[in-house]
């Protein structure tokens, strides 16, 4: 059975994908997706509510170790199978030729994909330690919305314009796992990781690049489907909203609170939290 595609009024047929694992239909993604999400949200803290967590410190590490390196994989992937000289950053069809580099990339998105799944880990590894305070509305969205990207990127579009956003990610990815290496060594290390405020930046970066790189091909002569477009662009928009308001509670916020009450004590008012006699 061949596949067909419909670009900008462009019919391409190409069997590239469609008996590669997971890509029959979206009927195993879903599974996989609903199975996470009521795990996460209802099956595993009824578990945990009586237990104590688990340590996993070893096979966390062993975990951000081999996630640091699946990254680095997908960024040089990436990057020799086309966006280092070959595509164009102003507008990139989809290459559905059996040519090499093609071939390549279309393997790319699919283990951009794979990761997109395996991902799902994080979110289990917190339920388990019993860090529910950490599976918040935007972690959810993130891990079930980044697979469903990907899969129909794999199915419909393994190649063009938009896998710059896996590019970008995967990069990001690195520099995120890092950071979750060394904070699961232990309290010792922690002194290495004073940037993690510059971690939630560089991930809001990805977005205004994202949502620029997509937006602005709205409005041009591009074969590459407009929709896609628009989605990715909606998409990174919403990432930008949710990311840049938890940096504002986390860091904006905090940093002036902190600065306020420091002010306070300076000035001789508030002692332990109640007000000086003057």
């Amino acid at each position: 059975m061949t596949l067909t595609y419909k670009i900008n009024r462009h019919y391409v047929q190409y069997p590239r994908t469609e008996n590669w694992w997971l890509m029959s239909g979206p009927g195993p993604l879903i599974t996989i997706l609903i199975s996470y999400l009521y795990f996460c949200t209802s099956v595993g803290p009824r578990y945990m509510r009586d237990r104590k967590p688990y340590s996993l410190k070893n096979t966390i590490i062993l975990y951000n170790i081999i996630q640091i390196l699946f990254s680095i994989f997908l960024v040089h992937e990436g990057l020799v199978s086309g966006w280092w000289n070959d595509y164009n950053y102003s507008c990139q069809p989809v290459d559905y030729s059996d040519d090499p580099k093609a071939r390549r990339m279309a393997a790319a998105v699919w283990w951009y994909f794979f990761a997109k799944i395996v991902e799902l880990m994080d979110t289990i590894f917190f339920v388990l330690r019993k860090k529910n305070r950490q599976i918040s509305f935007l972690h959810l969205y993130h891990h079930t919305m980044m697979p469903v990207c990907a899969w129909i990127g794999v199915k419909f579009l393994p190649g063009g314009h938009g896998t710059l956003l896996g590019v970008i990610n995967s990069f990001i990815h690195i520099i995120m796992y890092t950071y979750y290496l060394i904070s699961g060594l232990g309290p010792q290390y922690q002194k290495y990781i004073w940037w993690k405020k510059h971690l939630t930046t560089m991930q809001l970066i990805q977005f205004v690049i994202v949502f620029y790189h997509n937006f602005k091909v709205m409005f041009c002569e591009c074969n590459y489907p407009k929709g896609i477009n628009f989605l990715l662009a909606l998409n990174a928009g919403l990432f930008l909203y949710m990311f840049g308001n938890f940096y504002y509670r986390s860091y904006v916020k905090t940093d002036t609170q902190e600065n306020y009450i420091e002010k306070l004590n300076t000035n001789g008012i508030v002692a332990n939290g109640k007000t000086k006699e003057c």
